[in-house]
């Protein structure tokens, strides 16, 4: 409804301060992400030591554990089955070196409980490193 009769109604205007506002935050973006590529292109020399490397990675001490409980060091079968008697065999078979991985093949029915021996043995022979050790299954399609 019209009521003046020589006045047209006003076009509506399409607002652009918002969208300029967005575009310039985006190119702000844009212009600081930038940025980054420029430090991941610096050609870096890394100093050299004169040192010698280590010459060789720690050794493993392995410990299998059959589904009886049955425990062999290094492949070689023992007869006690408590933790102490365990220790024990750890401690000679690391001959001081606190830095030895000590490797457990535990059979897939062996119990908790004979592998958390195997745990409790390395603790008190201050053997803190450990690997599990399993096997992939070879008919994977």
């Amino acid at each position: 409804m019209n009521f003046r009769k020589g006045h047209k109604r006003e076009e509506p205007e399409i607002n652009l301060i918002a969208f300029i506002d967005v575009l310039l935050v985006i190119l702000i973006f844009l212009m600081i992400s930038t940025t980054y590529s420029k430090y991941a292109a610096l050609q870096i020399t890394l100093p050299n030591s004169e040192s010698e490397q280590a010459a060789t990675e720690p050794r493993s001490i392995s410990v299998a554990v059959d589904a009886q409980g049955r425990y062999a060091i290094n492949y070689r079968v023992l007869e006690g089955r408590d933790p102490v008697s365990l220790a024990e065999e750890l401690r000679q078979a690391a001959n001081g070196n606190a830095e030895m991985v000590v490797e457990i093949y535990a059979d897939a029915l062996t119990s908790h409980q004979s592998v958390i021996n195997v745990l409790e043995a390395a603790r008190l022979a201050g053997l803190p490193r450990i690997s599990f050790s399993a096997q992939t299954n070879k008919k994977q399609k």
